[in-house]
C-alpha cells in the first residue's frame, strides 16, 4: 500500500521546508522511498514563461488569468505526476498550498484523484499567522512573489485554514517556532498512517 503525503499551506509557511526535511526520516524509518513533487520546482519555469507571454508579468501567480487559466490544471498536473508514482506502488509526497482541492474534498478521495483506492493519504496543513508569513515571504526575496506582495490585500482574503471539525483528516502543524520533537512526532505519524494523527502539531 503506498503512501500519498500532502504538505500544504499558504505562502511563507515553510511547507517545502518541511517536506525536505520529512522525506528523508520518513525514509529512514519505513525503509521506503518517498517521491518529492514540489508545485514551484514542478512548474515555476512554465509558469512563468506562460504568464509573461499572457500578461507581460512572468512572476504573476496571484492574478485572475493565472488563477482562472493555468492554476488548476498545475495542480491536476501534480496529481497525475503522483497517480503514476502510485500505481507503481511508490510512497509520493505533494508540496503545493492546494487550498482549492481541500476546500472541495478533493485531496480525500481516491477516486476523484483516479489514484489506487487502497492508498494511504495523510495530509499535513502547514500553519502560519499572516504577518509573520508576510514577513517571511519578505526575507526570502522570492520574485514570483512580486505580485503577492504588491496585491497583498487582496491575495490575504483568500487565505484559508481548514477548521478541524469540518476537516477532521487534516493534521495542523503550527510551524510559527520549529521543535524538533514536534517534528519527529509528525514524521513519526506519517510513516504509520495505521496508527492515526491527533489533529494539532503544537
Amino acid at each position: 500500500m503506498a503512501r500519498l503525503i500532502f504538505f500544504c499551506g499558504h505562502a511563507g509557511a515553510g511547507k517545502t521546508t518541511l517536506a525536505k526535511l520529512a522525506v528523508p526520516l520518513l525514509h529512514e524509518r519505513t525503509g521506503e522511498s518517498f517521491c518529492l513533487i514540489d508545485k514551484d520546482t514542478l512548474y515555476g519555469e512554465f509558469s512563468s514563461r506562460v504568464m509573461g507571454l499572457l500578461t507581460g508579468d512572468p512572476d504573476d501567480r496571484d492574478s485572475p488569468t493565472y488563477l482562472d487559466n493555468l492554476r488548476d490544471r498545475e495542480y491536476s498536473g501534480m496529481i497525475d505526476v503522483a497517480r503514476e508514482n502510485l500505481e507503481l506502488d511508490v510512497n509520493t509526497v505533494l508540496v503545493g498550498p492546494f487550498s482549492r482541492e481541500v476546500k472541495s474534498r478533493l485531496v480525500f478521495n481516491p477516486l476523484a484523484m483516479r489514484i489506487p483506492v487502497t492508498t494511504a493519504i495523510s495530509l499535513v496543513w502547514v500553519g502560519l499567522d499572516e504577518d509573520t508569513a508576510k514577513e517571511r515571504i519578505i526575507a526570502r526575496g522570492d520574485h514570483r512573489d512580486r505580485y503577492k506582495l504588491e496585491h497583498w490585500d487582496e491575495y490575504r482574503t483568500r487565505r484559508f485554514h481548514p477548521d478541524q471539525a469540518q476537516y477532521p483528516e487534516v493534521i495542523h502543524y503550527d510551524n510559527t517556532n520549529f521543535d524538533q520533537q514536534e517534528f519527529a512526532a509528525l514524521v513519526e505519524c506519517l510513516s504509520d498512517p495505521s496508527r492515526g494523527c491527533r489533529p494539532e502539531h503544537r
